[in-house]
């Protein structure tokens, strides 16, 4: 049984939990390797204190989940078969006896799901696993840090081709194909998220949508992408000036770079994460901008683009060695346009190292 699954059962035997139903697609990979969208499809990994786990997918994955790593018990069901049933066979088989207590993604798992479990194992109280699978996946392992260096990477090459495809009357979706294009000829796997290329006043709004916008002299243009590789993903934010910038746009650009590397150097382990950012939200208020800055300091990053813990200045949690997320400041005037530039960070023993390099002194497209 795997190291992963294991510290799952020490936390189990800890807090008595009889058995846990892990069935999101980003936690079942964590624990077994496997990576797949059953769309609809019920999928879940069980996992008990005393007895080996099973794993129920759609049948036609069972051979993807055994070549993925999955030793122990893969049960595949039909189109027309009841998930449920399956389940409830399992369960007896193992002879669990009366089932007390169950842990299950509280937040993640349908009422539908949490009710059809609790009629198959004897009605048992249910406490979430959400926050253990949180304190599991939140420090990453060599490994998945190497991924992830190389979908930064990736993430970087992207921004590069979106800066390399920037002339007068191209439009924003335009650029965005070409990024994706080049980007899947890379391999990269799919997009983390919905691609923004952002023209002109459209950079203003900070989750915008790219369309039909032509590029002219004095815009700011912005780019937020990602990429996912190999199970995990990045995120990087790039903004960039097409023509001569003005006063106003320069010291923008030049607050949130200073707010993103003053919290970069901040960012040790022991550090209180709702500390960094405070930081840069200090420096965008002291120049003026405060009302401009709408959004948290960034995010968690792995498996999920957007995952534990959130950088905001309320988290009293600390930074640890082998933490990764991302730190994107911005400042967004309606009239003017936007800035944010967003890097992704795993912190060290020696303090924060950017996994995205990307140059961030402002660039000036002609």
């Amino acid at each position: 049984m795997n190291r992963r699954i294991e510290e799952l059962r020490s936390w189990m035997e800890a807090e008595a939990v009889d058995i846990t139903f892990i069935h999101s697609p980003e936690n079942v990979f964590y624990l077994t390797n496997f990576l797949t969208d059953p769309h609809e499809r019920l999928m879940g990994l069980f996992v008990f204190r005393d007895k080996e786990p099973f794993f129920i997918c759609p049948g036609m994955e069972t051979g993807q989940a055994a070549d993925a790593g999955f030793k122990d018990e893969i049960i595949g069901y039909g189109d027309h078969e009841n998930p449920f049933q399956k389940i409830e066979e399992a369960l007896n088989s193992r002879g669990l006896g009366t089932i007390q207590k169950a842990a299950i993604e509280s937040e993640l798992l349908s009422y539908a799901r949490a009710e059809a479990f609790r009629n198959i194992s004897g009605s048992p109280r249910l406490v979430s696993a959400e926050e253990k699978m949180n304190e599991l996946r939140v420090v990453k392992d060599q490994k998945e840090i190497s991924i992830m260096e190389k979908a930064a990477a990736l993430a970087d090459f992207g921004v590069e081709t979106g800066v390399a495809a920037l002339r007068e009357g191209v439009s924003e979706m335009d650029v965005l194909a070409k990024i994706e294009y080049e980007l899947k000829r890379k391999g990269a796997q799919a997009m983390s998220f919905s691609t923004m290329v952002l023209f002109g006043k459209k950079s203003g709004q900070p989750h915008g949508n790219p369309g039909t916008a032509v590029l002219k002299k004095g815009d700011l243009v912005l780019f937020d992408l990602g990429v996912v590789l190999d199970g995990y993903c990045s995120d990087i934010t790039r903004t960039v000036m097409y023509g001569e910038p003005d006063d106003q746009q320069k010291a923008i650009y030049e607050t949130v770079l200073k707010a993103e590397m003053a919290a970069l150097e901040a960012a040790k382990p022991g550090t209180r994460i709702g500390d960094l950012d405070k930081i840069a939200r200090g420096i965008i208020e002291e120049a003026g901008y405060g009302e401009f800055f709408p959004h948290r300091l960034g995010h968690g990053l792995g498996i999920n683009v957007h995952e534990f813990p959130s950088m905001a200045h309320t988290n009293d949690g600390l930074l640890k060695e082998g933490m990764t997320f991302t730190i994107e400041p911005g400042i967004y005037i309606p009239e003017i346009g936007g800035v944010r530039i967003e890097d992704d960070v795993v912190i060290t023993e020696n303090g924060a190292q950017t996994l995205t390099s990307y140059p961030k002194e402002l660039q000036i497209i002609k």
